[in-house]
């Protein structure tokens, strides 16, 4: 299923295979529609490591109990030719743009080799690098 120009339901997919729930897809939705704003901005393609866990997945990785990857509102991703900071870098500009008034990331988390991003409703930053 697309569900915007560039991005497909099953990059969201938990990587255990079940079934997404359908108010989990909801938020994927919107996740996906911040994300190709992103993509836009910077005209290459986005990776998507990690998406929609659910709760078994989510705990065999070690994830958070509260993680908004249970929720279908989170990603981590990684864009080729950007460092983690950079992404982060293109994020907050995009944030501070009046014209996107329609653009929210609410979680925003750097990592040594990839960027959270989510859609939260209210701000978080961590830096969580070596």
């Amino acid at each position: 299923m697309k569900l915007t120009n560039n991005f497909f339901k099953s990059e969201f997919e938990c990587k255990c295979g079940c079934d997404m729930p359908i108010s989990v897809l909801d938020n994927v939705k919107l996740l996906a529609i911040q994300l190709q704003t992103i993509r836009d901005y910077v005209k290459q393609p986005i990776k998507i490591n990690s998406a929609y866990r659910c709760e078994v997945h989510n705990s065999l990785i070690g994830g958070s109990k509260r993680s908004q990857h249970k929720l279908g509102k989170a990603s981590d991703i990684t864009i080729n030719t950007f460092t983690p900071n950079e992404v982060v870098d293109v994020v907050n500009n995009l944030l501070t743009n009046e014209m996107l008034g329609y653009f929210y990331i609410g979680g925003i988390g750097r990592y040594n080799t990839f960027t959270h991003l989510d859609i939260r409703d209210y701000k978080a930053r961590w830096d969580n690098r070596s």
